[in-house]
């Protein structure tokens, strides 16, 4: 039997390789790079209207705080890049950030309020790696917007539905609290965000 290995490459050979000005959008997974899925109609409706909500909330309270177009998020511990739906960066923090002028990149936790990826095929990314890394990382919240119940009945219960993870860091470990229906996000970064889930869930229906 032969096995036929894929060449891992580092962070800074993947930077070098990224297409620029590409339609596609590409990750680094632990050495390997994983082109991600072309997102569908009712993922960008729902990305666009948390970035809106979340984007009024900051500027509301006056927080230097900004969604970049494209960004990546580097665990200092392994050679992986992620680009998440929805990150939410703090501008004070950047000048700390060595990889961000020149790669967009940013990897300590001070610079990261609140992560969001918004559940497409590829939910296992967001609810075993991606939860594991962020973790790492020490994001203080991480939001996986499950809008079609794809979860594995494991995270998301049985019978599958739509439903919100919120991971908040506690004692350097991620506690989850799961929202449906009418329930209002309680969001440790924005705690005076009103928004249920619905909403969120609802921005994905076309009028």
């Amino acid at each position: 039997m032969t096995q036929t290995l894929r060449k891992l490459v580092t962070f800074d050979e993947f930077i070098t390789w990224y297409p620029e000005n590409s339609q596609r959008r590409y990750e680094l997974h632990d050495g390997v790079i994983v082109e991600m899925a072309p997102p569908t109609g009712e993922h960008e409706q729902i990305v666009g209207f948390l970035v809106g909500e979340i984007v009024t909330e900051y500027k509301r309270l006056k927080l230097p705080y900004f969604i970049p177009k494209t960004a990546f998020i580097k665990p200092t511990q392994s050679e992986a890049a992620y680009s998440p739906d929805v990150l939410l960066l703090n501008n004070s923090n950047l000048v700390n950030e060595s990889l961000w002028k020149k790669e967009s990149t940013v990897s300590q936790a001070a610079s990261i309020p609140l992560v969001i990826e918004v559940v497409s095929t590829n939910w296992r990314d967001d609810y075993f790696t991606k939860a594991g890394k962020y973790e790492e990382v020490g994001i203080p919240e991480y939001w996986i917007v499950d809008y079609l119940g794809l979860g594995g009945r494991r995270f998301i219960g049985n019978p599958k539905q739509p439903t919100i993870s919120l991971y908040q860091l506690i004692e350097s470990e991620y506690q989850v609290r799961q929202f449906r229906g009418n329930d209002r996000i309680q969001s440790p970064a924005f705690p005076e965000l009103n928004l249920t889930a619905e909403q969120i869930f609802q921005a994905g229906e076309v009028a």
